[in-house]
């Protein structure tokens, strides 16, 4: 690990005012004074403390968010819009100082981190300009007599639940869409990373977002807080990203009020490299689906099968590249790779390469958790890893690349699928009729084709089987916070 200490002052990235609970436009204190110390990962040291909301203060988050509701739905749409798109801009403005604040408390380096500021801000620019494009529809009934007209009305208060591993973009993947249909919102970041998100409110707020629209609440309560509002009859829609066991619960907790639930979960993507395939170009791709935020997202390459032909090639390629990044704190110069999340990740990484290698799995390159402080692992290239080893069928979340082989187009299909979950994947190959096939065979909600990176704001992010249901993103995206109603009208 290299780079002398660059840590920013926090106080000028994010003043105390705003580590505080932001409920119905006023940032105040936890109920109860409780606040939760919020770390930096690179070192495991304490960065600050931020108010650490009870289920008290969620109730009056979501009266807050009540209160609001009407006069937020009956705002004209490019009032909203053009909310989103003031922050949009305050955002751009912002972006170094977000980058930073980002890295401080997620580990991602500054260039990972800019380019995250840079992808969610996208989400306000989209939402902006589709904030005018809700509509129904008008038609005569086919059997005359009648019209039929549709009205699209905002599906009401909404509550979220953010991950750590992309502070900023997803948040404003569902606030974007919220703000532009109308809904109010409370909102819940991880606790690991609730300073973005804090950030990104007050940003909002001096957009113009009028109070109790957006509540903010960082919270060690996760649990009791979600059946709290879920058991409230006046919440009407949940949206979710992180892990599938998690999504479950809150699936099952949404069943009483018959809330709205959209969920984004966990993911097992395999990334298929056939022999026609450009090399090169593979790599490249798998660096990108790999390591982006140090592998530590759903859509990253979790299961790399490679057509028996090149895939020693391909792993001693991808091995060079991988082993040439260096490790550091993510505020340093020429750091390529931060630290995980917690002692945790970095415990559970380390498991499932020491099982694999038990398995058969040969180490090209890592395999190890270098000395030092913080939560550190080594980029990681596994070769002959058995089909049946458990790194195939657990999501990794660390910089592991476990590489098995295929021998036919069938095999590389049934192997891709043979998992619970359901959302990214991906495919290189020079064969367009191959590339129809595979688009057309593979389970999931996504498929990157020649490309390791699939996400974009004008696109439908989601998955099926147990990586959720719901998109994020594009046309549809805004659909989920909206309700229809159908009005019949006689001819005369």
């Amino acid at each position: 690990m290299n780079g002398a200490d660059q840590t920013p002052d926090l106080a000028a990235l994010l003043p105390d005012e705003h580590r505080r609970l932001l409920v119905g436009g006023r940032w105040r204190d936890a109920e109860d004074g409780a606040t939760f110390a919020v770390h930096d990962p690179a070192d495991g040291s304490e960065l600050t403390r931020v108010a650490d909301a009870s289920v008290g203060d969620a109730v009056e988050a979501l009266d807050a968010a009540v209160a609001a509701q009407a006069g937020w739905a009956a705002t004209p749409p490019r009032e909203r819009g053009e909310i989103l798109r003031r922050a949009f801009e305050m955002i751009g403005e912002r972006a170094d100082d977000l980058a930073r604040l980002m890295s401080l408390e997620m580990g991602k380096t500054i260039k990972e981190a800019k380019g995250e500021v840079a992808y969610g801000n996208e989400f306000f620019r989209w939402y902006a300009e589709e904030a005018v494009r809700i509509h129904g529809r008008w038609m005569q009934a086919p059997a005359g007599g009648s019209r039929l007209l549709t009205i699209k009305k905002p599906v009401g208060p909404c509550f979220f639940v953010t991950p750590w591993n992309f502070p900023l973009a997803m948040g404003t993947r569902k606030i974007g869409p919220a703000v532009a249909a109308g809904c109010t919102m409370v909102i819940k970041p991880a606790a690991q990373t609730p300073l973005t998100m804090l950030a990104l409110a007050a940003i909002l707020g001096e957009a113009g977002l009028p109070d109790g629209v957006l509540n903010v609440l960082p919270s060690t309560h996760a649990k009791e807080m979600s059946q709290a509002l879920q058991g409230d009859d006046r919440l009407r829609k949940v949206s979710f990203t992180g892990s599938t066991g998690v999504g479950r619960t809150l699936v099952r907790q949404s069943a009483d009020q018959l809330q709205r639930v959209s969920m984004e979960l966990g993911g097992n993507a395999p990334f298929l490299v056939f022999a026609d395939a450009d090399l090169d170009a593979a790599v490249e791709g798998a660096m990108v689906a790999k390591m982006r935020n140090m592998g530590e997202a759903c859509t990253a390459a979790n299961r790399f099968l490679v057509h028996e032909d090149v895939a020693t090639e391909f792993g001693e390629k991808l091995a060079e590249r991988m082993g040439a990044l260096s490790l550091g704190r993510g505020q340093d110069d020429g750091v390529d790779v931060g630290p995980l999340i917690d002692e945790a990740a970095v415990d559970s990484v380390s498991q499932l390469v020491t099982d694999a290698v038990h398995d058969g799995a040969r180490v090209v390159t890592g395999g190890e958790r270098p000395e030092g402080a913080g939560w550190f692992y080594r980029p990681t290239v596994l070769l002959d890893v058995p089909a049946g080893s458990a790194i195939n069928s657990e999501e990794i979340f660390g910089p592991v690349a476990p590489i098995t082989t295929f021998a036919t187009e069938e095999e590389a299909v049934a192997r891709a699928n043979a998992t619970e979950y359901g959302l990214a994947s991906y495919v290189y190959t020079r064969d367009l009729s191959r590339t129809i096939r595979m688009a057309e065979a593979l389970e999931f909600g996504m498929v990157g084709v020649n490309t390791g990176l699939i996400s974009n704001p004008a696109a439908p992010f989601g998955g099926v089987k147990a990586s959720g249901f719901g998109r994020e993103g594009g046309f549809e995206g805004i659909e989920e916070y909206l309700e229809t109603t159908y009005v019949a009208l006689p001819a005369t």
